[in-house]
């Protein structure tokens, strides 16, 4: 099993906003590895991933989101990140440097801390939110969608149009009072009143 980045400081890095990079393809490791070097608090969530050939089979630790790699703070040093061997750019909004919001970096650090079953996930726009009542997630919000009779919570980095998804009981969420209401449907399934939306598959 490949080791997991480097855990980060909260002392550190306080209340400093998240940001992202965007990579070469498979280099996002090496990116981490060479920014965490120079003193940056960097973050890399990884999944598992068992893959198969005709004579051999190896349990590999990839990234959840594929040529991104995560820093906060360290606005002030960005010619030392873009200088950085495999980095290819910073993801912008506008003439800034686009944040991440805190909630949606908090619950995918939870998820890959936590070592769930996570994936990467079609990321999804619209559906009925829920909130996990119960356990190591408590508290952390996402689209509850079902996979081959499975429950699945998937969350979603909104400025990345990314997401990642893990399995759950459907019993431990309940809907967020004030998500919308998914419109009935192909692909929807109805539980109760509610209505969650469906991962064909």
């Amino acid at each position: 099993m490949m080791p997991m980045p480097p855990q980060i400081d909260k002392n550190l890095c306080g209340d400093e906003p998240w940001w992202a990079i965007y990579t070469r393809h498979q280099h996002e490791k090496t990116v981490a590895d060479m920014l965490t070097t120079k003193g940056f608090h960097v973050f890399l969530p990884l999944y598992e991933s068992m893959r198969r050939w005709k004579d051999r089979s190896k349990l590999l630790s990839l990234p959840l989101f594929p040529c991104y790699v995560f820093v906060k703070g360290g606005h002030e040093r960005k010619l030392q990140v873009v200088s950085t061997p495999g980095v290819h750019m910073i993801l912008y909004h506008g003439d800034q440097v686009a944040v991440i919001p805190e909630d949606q970096m908090a619950g995918i650090r939870r998820l890959v801390e936590g070592r769930f079953r996570v994936e990467p996930h079609p990321f999804l726009r619209c559906g009925q939110r829920v909130r996990v009542l119960r356990g190591a997630l408590e508290g952390v919000e996402g689209i509850l969608v079902r996979k081959k009779n499975l429950c699945r919570l998937v969350l979603s980095v909104d400025m990345l149009a990314q997401s990642v998804a893990m399995e759950v009981n459907a019993s431990d969420v309940e809907p967020v009072a004030d998500a919308k209401e998914v419109v009935s449907s192909p692909g929807v399934a109805t539980a109760g009143y509610r209505q969650f939306p469906v991962a064909v598959g």
